[in-house]
């Protein structure tokens, strides 16, 4: 299961929210924070799980879920991957825009010494 195709979903990343506020959550527990039916958050849960993003104990009669520190990570890592690819480019950008606005600089100066000589004539 794909990490993003899990975490599109809003009630999925609410899930996440929670675990992230209140550590290792019953299923129960879990499904009482929301609207929803706990079949549909059961099925959250399921998706969230295949998507390596939960790990999930059996107590007893219940299934404690908690976040896996290992997957939000790798998400992490790529993160700051594609950051740092995003802001390579804006740095490019920055130094063309830097250097278009020294070139119009330049001009305008050239410009103005040109009427400053055409006019003190």
């Amino acid at each position: 299961m794909d990490v993003f195709y899990a975490l599109a979903e809003p009630t999925r990343r609410s899930i996440m929210e929670l675990l992230a506020s209140n550590g290792a959550l019953a299923a129960t527990d879990i499904a009482n924070n929301f609207n929803t039916s706990p079949p549909a958050i059961s099925q959250h849960l399921k998706v969230l799980r295949e998507a390596n993003l939960v790990r999930v104990e059996k107590r007893a009669q219940h299934r404690i879920y908690q976040i896996n520190p290992g997957a939000m990570q790798e998400l992490e890592t790529w993160m700051e991957r594609i950051t740092a690819r995003w802001n390579e480019r804006f740095d490019a950008l920055d130094r063309l825009l830097a250097a278009e606005k020294n070139k119009t600089t330049k001009i305008n100066k050239l410009k103005k010494i040109k009427t400053w000589k055409t006019t003190a004539r």
